[in-house]
């Protein structure tokens, strides 16, 4: 039976990636960007919105309820990233980093919950970093602000467990995408130098992890951060 998911940053990247691989699977997916849609598709509806603007999320998650008639699953992909030393961090950087990455999370895990709630059934995959877990340098806001996500994802899932919604997260190793272009390569050598399993992620390494949470059988599974590349806590 399809499902109807909602991803955020569909424009481009993992989340478009996403958006295409669930879209070929037969379901419908509601997707969002800054820009406007990258995808065509029958089955996909875009939104052009900043993930931090409360009311254009909540309208986004209405009209997916009212056109499709529930929400299955929430995929929040959307992200940004910046290196900077912290005495070098513009303030108006660090509160973008928030902005997008946690608030954004925050707000469609609020609004689409409201939904699960009502038809007792979902599931919610945030997306957080190896950053966090390593403590990388120059990352700062980006790392506190996932290591906000996944406490977010922690609570959230003892909030929701009774109404049979999960909660996870997964936690990639570099993608080469837009987000790490501008990393030097001697940062991201030494980066993967410390994972377990020493290149770079795959599409199909974060999928496999999402699939996972996903999946029907997977009721059980809640509350948990998986990261990739044999990174641990």
């Amino acid at each position: 039976m399809s499902k109807v998911i909602i991803i955020t940053g569909t424009r481009k990247g993992i989340g478009k990636e996403l958006a295409e691989y669930y879209l070929s699977k037969g379901n419908i997916v509601v997707g969002c960007s800054r820009g406007e849609s990258s995808i065509n598709h029958n089955s996909y509806r875009h939104f052009q919105l900043d993930v931090s603007d409360e009311k254009k999320v909540i309208d986004m998650v209405r009209k997916a309820k009212k056109e499709f008639g529930r929400v299955d699953i929430l995929l929040n992909n959307a992200g940004i990233a910046s290196m900077n030393h912290i005495i070098t961090t513009p303030y108006r950087t660090a509160k973008d980093i928030f902005s997008t990455n946690f608030f954004g999370t925050f707000l469609f895990i609020r609004e689409v919950a409201k939904i699960m709630i009502k038809q007792r059934w979902g599931r919610i995959v945030n997306f957080t970093t190896v950053a966090t877990p390593l403590r990388l340098d120059g990352e700062a806001m980006y790392a506190a602000s996932k290591a906000a996500i996944e406490n977010l994802t922690e609570i959230v899932a003892k909030e929701l467990a009774e109404f049979n919604i999960t909660v996870n997260a997964v936690g990639p190793t570099p993608v080469p995408t837009d987000l790490i272009k501008n990393v030097p390569k001697e940062k991201m050598d030494a980066l993967l130098d410390r994972q377990a399993i020493k290149r770079f992620g795959e599409f199909r390494d974060i999928v496999n992890v999402i699939d996972f949470f996903i999946n029907e059988k997977s009721d059980f599974i809640t509350g948990q951060i998986i990261y990739l590349g044999g990174v641990n806590k």
